[in-house]
C-alpha cells in the first residue's frame, strides 16, 4: 500500500540526507531508495522534498566553513566551477525532474557503475596521487572549470555530486583532502541554486503539513551533516574510497534482486 509522508518519514529522510550528502554514495539515490522502501510514491512534492532538504545539509558546510566563503580567491574558484552545473541544470531541470528522478533502474545502474569506477580509479589512478594537501586557492581556474563539468555528471540520479567532483579532482591530480574540502564548498552554490529553482517552480502548491515535513527534514539533515562532514575528513586521512565503491555496488545488487 502506498503511503503519504508523515513526520517520522520526514525525520528519516533528513537523517539519510545528512549522512549521505557528502559521502561519494549519492544522497539523491538514497533518498529515492528510502522512499521506495517506505512505499512512498515519487510525487512532485516528494521530488521537491528530496531536493530541498539537501539545502539543510549544505547549511552545515556554510556553518563549518563560514569564513572561507568570504575569501575572494575561494569565491572566484567556486563561481568558475559552478558555471557548467548552473547552465546545464537550468537547461535540463524539467527533464531531470520528470524522467530521471524516481527512475529506480537508472539510479541503481548509476550507483553500480559509479562504485566500479571509484574502485578502478582507486586502484589505477588514486594510488599515484599526491598526498600533500595544498590550499583550495592553489587549484587553477582551468581545473575549477573541469571540476564543474565532472560535477555536472551528477545530475544523473545515483552518480553522486561529491563522488563525481572528488573522482574528477583526483584524476587531474588534486590531493584527497583538498578536493574533498572543495567539493564541500562547491555544494553550497550548487544545491542553493537547485533548491531556489525548485522553490520558484513548486512552492505555492504545498500544504501546511507538507511545509512542516520540509522543515523537520531540513533540520535533521543539517544536524546530521555536521557530524558526517567531520567523520569523512577524519576517514580519508587513513583510508581509500574503495569501501564506498563496494557499498555502492552492494546496495545496487540488493535492490536489483529484491
Amino acid at each position: 500500500m502506498l503511503k503519504t509522508m508523515t513526520i517520522i518519514h520526514a525525520l528519516i529522510f533528513g537523517l539519510v540526507e545528512g549522512i549521505t550528502e557528502f559521502l561519494p554514495i549519492s544522497s539523491t539515490a538514497h533518498l529515492i531508495l528510502t522512499a521506495n522502501l517506505l512505499t512512498i510514491p515519487q510525487t512532485d512534492y516528494i521530488k521537491s522534498f528530496e531536493i530541498i532538504i539537501q539545502l539543510g545539509a549544505i547549511l552545515a558546510v556554510v556553518v563549518l566553513y563560514f569564513k572561507r566563503f568570504f575569501e575572494i580567491e575561494v569565491l572566484k574558484r567556486l563561481i568558475v566551477a559552478f558555471i557548467p552545473t548552473g547552465i546545464l541544470g537550468l537547461t535540463l531541470y524539467k527533464m531531470i525532474k520528470s524522467y530521471l528522478l524516481g527512475n529506480t533502474t537508472i539510479i541503481l545502474t548509476a550507483m553500480a557503475l559509479g562504485g566500479l569506477i571509484l574502485i578502478l580509479l582507486e586502484r589505477f589512478v588514486f594510488k599515484t596521487a599526491s598526498t600533500d594537501a595544498p590550499d583550495i586557492t592553489t587549484i587553477s581556474y582551468k581545473h575549477c572549470l573541469a571540476l564543474g563539468l565532472f560535477q555536472s555528471i551528477a545530475m544523473i540520479p545515483g552518480v553522486s555530486r561529491s563522488g563525481a567532483t572528488i573522482a574528477g579532482g583526483m584524476i587531474i591530480g588534486i590531493p584527497r583532502k583538498t578536493i574533498v574540502e572543495f567539493s564541500f564548498l562547491l555544494a553550497a552554490p550548487t544545491m542553493a541554486a537547485a533548491t531556489l529553482l525548485d522553490l520558484l517552480k513548486s512552492a505555492g502548491s504545498w500544504s501546511s503539513d507538507q511545509t512542516t515535513s520540509l522543515a523537520i527534514g531540513f533540520i535533521a539533515a543539517f544536524v546530521t551533516a555536521i557530524f558526517a562532514i567531520k567523520w569523512l575528513l577524519k576517514f580519508i586521512s587513513g583510508h581509500t574510497f574503495v569501501p564506498f565503491g563496494i557499498y555502492r555496488i552492494a546496495v545496487s545488487l540488493l535492490f536489483f534482486l529484491r
